[in-house]
């Protein structure tokens, strides 16, 4: 097999740079180790940046996300029994953001590739990159039970955090930066209407929590926790007493409850691979990093490296320029080290941290304060959580 562009993993970034690539005229293919139907199965929350839904929608894949999606113009700081809006329209130049589900995302991804005629090869097992620092790069793996190669000009490794296209790295050739979180998310989907609007982050003493929506029937719902806890220990009595705790309000404001029907604990750590090339091959995605998930940056940071990477392959093969390429790796991780900021700030504002003492709660509750009463220090909020341009 040959194509121009090897992608492994059908992820949003290898989904959407499959797709930037094919409106170009540009070959790709793109093998993923799940089934379509784990793919399509696989639930995680999707908070898209303004520009991110603006991309969708001029590929062509946003129709239903227009259709089905919610559009939030604020978030909510909730602290000292107190909510404080954030108004992003105000705040960001008119930009909002879009609530609709990774899968969802990733169903209309997928449906735009297979009625283009791409390649999509599910199920396609043990992939392995050769010769990444030639010019002939091949990717090795098993399909339909025999053993394959694909050819390509350049690879894309777009297959995660746990994917083999990082590994293919030499350690000597590669930086990780990583910071473990001491706490995790305790994330429950409840059958119950909206308890808000628009979403909530809520500092408490007890620990962070946070309201968001899955559809008018189905809501999300966190609180911090030990990362190595065990969700069975938990009953639905004693969930509701933590989120009715930490979401107080001094008028009586509680979150509409109802039946629990899933029950996971989220880890929660930042993550930095440099660089994000190495010869033929380029990372994009969870690939090359990972951010916690109080700044909502992970599914739109994969977006925005393979933006940049597109329109650099779309050069190359329109014009010959290499430049662009070579100057993916450090155009790609300036925004990256822009979020993983804005992600650990609004991570350390909100949560508790270990050792938290009076001092400590005093100084989160000024920032908070800060934060709410100072139009720049808003702003500064607003215009990282809408997010920045794609480029």
């Amino acid at each position: 097999m040959r194509t121009q562009v090897g992608i492994v993993g059908a992820g949003p970034a290898g989904l959407v740079l499959s797709h930037l690539l094919h409106l170009a005229g540009i070959e790709s293919i793109v093998l993923e180790s799940r089934s379509r139907a784990s793919v399509e199965a696989t639930l995680r929350a999707g908070v898209l940046e303004h520009g991110t839904v603006e991309l969708l929608k001029a590929i062509g894949v946003g129709e239903r996300m227009q259709r089905e999606g919610a559009v939030h113009q604020g978030i909510e700081l909730r602290f000292d029994g107190r909510g404080h809006r954030i108004d992003f329209v105000d705040l960001a130049g008119g930009k909002t953001i879009m609530l609709y589900a990774q899968h969802e995302v990733l169903k209309d991804l997928i449906a735009a590739r297979l009625a283009a005629c791409g390649a999509l090869l599910f199920e396609a097992s043990d992939a392995t990159l050769r010769d990444i620092e030639s010019e002939s790069p091949r990717i090795l793996f098993s399909h339909g039970g025999r053993s394959q190669e694909l050819a390509c000009d350049f690879v894309a490794g777009c297959d995660g955090f746990h994917g083999v296209a990082r590994p293919s790295i030499p350690d000597s050739a590669r930086r990780e930066y990583v910071r473990t979180y001491p706490f995790g998310w305790f994330g429950v989907l409840v059958e119950a209407p909206p308890s808000s609007q628009e979403l909530i982050y809520a500092h408490h003493a007890r620990g962070f929590a946070l309201v968001s929506t899955r559809s008018p029937e189905i809501q999300r719902l966190y609180f911090q926790c030990d990362p190595h806890d065990d969700v069975d220990r938990w009953s639905e009595d004693r969930i509701w007493g933590e989120f009715r705790a930490r979401l107080a309000t001094v008028d009586g404001w509680t979150p509409r409850e109802g039946a629990i029907v899933q029950k996971n604990i989220v880890a929660m750590r930042s993550f930095v691979c440099e660089p994000m090339r190495h010869g033929r091959l380029f990372l994009a995605g969870d690939a090359a990093h990972i951010v916690p998930p109080t700044g909502a940056k992970g599914l739109n940071l994969a977006v925005a490296d393979v933006w940049v990477l597109s329109r650099a392959l779309i050069e190359y093969y329109r014009s010959g320029r290499r430049d662009l390429l070579d100057r993916y790796s450090q155009t790609a991780l300036a925004r990256v080290w822009r979020a993983e900021y804005f992600s650990w700030w609004m991570t350390s504002m909100l949560h508790t941290l270990p050792g938290n003492d009076a001092f400590q709660e005093r100084l989160q509750l000024a920032e908070l304060a800060y934060v709410t009463t100072s139009r720049p220090k808003a702003v500064t909020l607003a215009e990282n959580y809408v997010g920045l341009p794609l480029a």
